[in-house]
């Protein structure tokens, strides 16, 4: 189905690739199009996804975008709500994946839906969904937990009250981890939970894409002397 635009500005919420340039939909690449500006994460990041799909149109494409990241989110929100009260469609992207999932912009659409301004989903890629579908864990309920706090004792008390939620919902646990703190998480999730068996999914739809199901012992082990690179999502479940 065409894209319609309203005569006042929507909000389009466009999901784009994890890794792989090939997984991003009709939809999002025909509502990028005809959006009158694209509020992007990081633009040089966004500039290549514009320059692989819009090779024909690429400088009209690339005068759209511009910056929405974390530190700048509260400044840029009343810009944002004024181009769309003045009928421009403005797109939120993220620098991959669903945008508002562990990334800026639901400020932008809890703003948007106070004043009545129209947010619509553009759904497609999402590593949350992606490191569940391939973990063999359960997927019928999960729990994501996203980035863990910085704090030693803020992140272990997460993962204690998660243990007792866990004992009654039994549902699968998400956590996003950076590579340089992937060991240290995984020895507080051991301390929390035990040596239970864990899916690590790394780099998921990129070339060098790993997904290991192990206990924690051994995913800990064979992590120490390599140089981990790349997003990383952890996912367990108590049973």
């Amino acid at each position: 189905m065409p894209v319609k635009f309203s005569n006042m500005g929507t909000l389009y919420i466009v999901a784009t690739p994890i890794g792989n340039l090939q997984d991003i939909t009709l939809r999002a690449l025909e509502t990028l199009e005809k959006a009158d500006y694209i509020a992007c994460e990081d633009t040089r990041v966004s500039k290549n996804l514009i320059k692989h799909y819009f090779k024909e149109n690429e400088q009209n494409m690339l005068e759209k975008l511009f910056s929405y990241y974390e530190e700048n989110e509260l400044q840029k929100i009343p810009q944002v709500i004024n181009l769309l009260l003045n009928g421009k469609n403005v797109a939120l992207i993220s620098d991959a994946g669903t945008p508002t999932i562990s990334d800026p912009g639901f400020k932008l659409v809890r703003e948007c839906i106070k004043i009545g301004i129209k947010v619509v989903p553009i759904p497609g890629p999402s590593s949350v969904i992606a490191a569940l579908v391939t973990s063999g864990l359960p997927t019928d309920r999960f729990t994501f937990l996203g980035f863990l706090p910085q704090k030693k004792g803020h992140r272990l008390k997460i993962l204690e009250k998660t243990w007792e939620v866990q004992k009654i919902l039994n549902s699968t646990v998400i956590v996003f981890e950076s590579p340089h703190k992937i060991i240290t998480t995984l020895r507080e999730i051991r301390q929390v939970f035990g040596n239970i068996d864990i899916t690590v999914s790394r780099e998921l739809t990129k070339i060098h894409e790993e997904i290991k199901c192990e206990t924690i012992d051994n995913v800990i082990e064979s992590s120490k002397n390599h140089n981990i690179k790349g997003e990383i999502t952890i996912l367990f479940n108590l049973k």
